[in-house]
């Protein structure tokens, strides 16, 4: 969980702070929510706009953060923006503009969440590396899974890319999709992507 107080301090230096709780199932949203908004000096009404990750991931957590933040946005005082996982871990690559990025996260054994191009795939190992052959790729985000994986490695030292870790980055570093998502008061339920979808047929 993040929150913003630039425009309630009149400074430069917003307030991000995230929030792991791995033995909670929602019920703790609401009373984190308040504690940080009461360390800021703030309250619900100064909150214009809120951002949720819609996936991959786990679909009951996924449905339990995109009720909560639909929740936050019925009035029609916040804006609701909906952003992927992977979208949201390509930010931590802090790219140059036109430089290259994949981000690359473990589906289950085998298979892998890749986003390139701005264009988010489910496949096989041998079908990661044939995309990262095929393009000119500068930064890879990846998670420890990608990290370890032998023959991914071996493609990304190939390559030559810049690997940046999926976790243990600030939270602002997703500030620019704000400028770049358009936001929707409501998401669908089916536009949340759980991870556990199968790889389709052809």
């Amino acid at each position: 969980m993040a929150l913003s107080t630039s425009t309630l301090s009149g400074t430069d230096a917003p307030l991000y702070e995230e929030i792991i709780d791995p033995a909670a199932k929602g019920e703790s949203l609401s009373a984190n929510l308040d504690a940080l908004l009461q360390r800021a000096g703030a309250s619900l009404d100064d909150i214009k706009r809120v951002m949720v990750t819609v996936g991959p991931g786990s679909f009951s957590g996924l449905r339990t953060g995109v009720a909560f933040c639909q929740g936050l946005c019925f009035s029609g005082k916040r804006n609701l923006y909906g952003v992927t996982t992977l979208q949201a871990l390509e930010c931590f690559a802090q790219a140059k503009e036109g430089d290259r990025i994949a981000t690359v996260i473990r589906a289950r054994n085998g298979y892998w969440y890749l986003r390139l191009d701005s264009t988010e795939k489910f496949i096989e190992t041998a079908e990661v590396i044939q995309a990262l052959d095929t393009k000119k790729v500068m930064h890879i985000v990846a998670d420890e899974a990608a990290m370890a994986d032998a023959e991914l490695n071996a493609e990304f030292e190939k390559i030559g890319a810049s690997i940046t870790p999926d976790t243990g980055k600030p939270l602002n570093q997703w500030a620019p999709l704000f400028n770049t998502v358009k936001p929707t008061l409501i998401q669908e339920a089916n536009y949340i992507q759980p991870s556990y979808f199968e790889k389709l047929k052809a």
